[in-house]
């Protein structure tokens, strides 16, 4: 694209392989990637699965110690990571795992924007009664790590708008935008609905009748 703005280049810095095994029992085999020249400097990893064609399937992301690790209901981080390793696996592509906790805000913070949520404030408010931003993430990183790894064109696994405006902002040409799965638990419904109403994630909002739990 010709207006979009240098981007530094990134280099692969190490490929390793590394078996993958989820607990309900799915399996893959896996590279995962490191880089050097990442403009923000995190400890960001490629996920490479399958065999990436002309045109992969790609998956941004972020990190989520509460969903991905702990198993928490309180997000769907969890299950989309999971779903995505095995559609990308079966596409050929790549999940890029990136170091963004709670939307860029961190870990601790999240925390304290969950106490928010617990007295009524939706995930977006809560951030911003934190005097922080409701969505912190920025995409450069994720952009430099594709182009290192050849990757020009693909499709995006994601309900996130924001996504793959920011790719295609960032020179990559982002040809379909895939939804995921919807992953609702009683404890999570508000949320989703909140990205749906605040973001304009493409989730069915009518399927995200609110519970009355947070």
């Amino acid at each position: 694209m010709a207006d979009a703005p240098a981007v530094p280049a990134a280099t692969p810095r190490a490929r390793v392989r590394v078996p993958l095994h989820f607990a309900d029992g799915y399996r893959a085999d896996a590279e995962l990637v490191t880089f050097h020249g990442l403009v923000d400097g995190r400890e960001h990893v490629a996920v490479v699965l399958g065999e990436p064609g002309a045109v992969p399937l790609v998956r941004l992301h972020s990190e989520c110690l509460t969903g991905d690790v702990f198993g928490s209901a309180r997000c769907d981080c969890g299950p989309q990571l999971r779903e995505a390793v095995e559609r990308v696996a079966d596409r050929g592509g790549v999940l890029l795992y990136l170091r963004q906790e709670g939307r860029g805000i961190g870990l601790y913070n999240k925390l304290d924007a969950y106490a928010l949520q617990d007295q009524g404030l939706d995930t977006y408010a809560a951030n911003a009664a934190l005097g922080l931003p409701e969505d912190a993430r920025d995409y450069t990183a994720a952009a430099q790590m594709l182009t290192a790894l050849g990757i020009g064109s693909l499709d995006l696994l994601s309900n996130n708008p924001d996504k793959a405006g920011q790719l295609r902002t960032l020179g990559l040409d982002v040809r379909d935008r895939v939804p995921t799965g919807v992953f609702s638990t009683p404890h999570n419904v508000r949320y989703l609905r909140a990205k749906v109403l605040q973001t304009q994630h493409t989730l069915p909002l009518a399927e995200l009748a609110d519970r009355g739990v947070s």
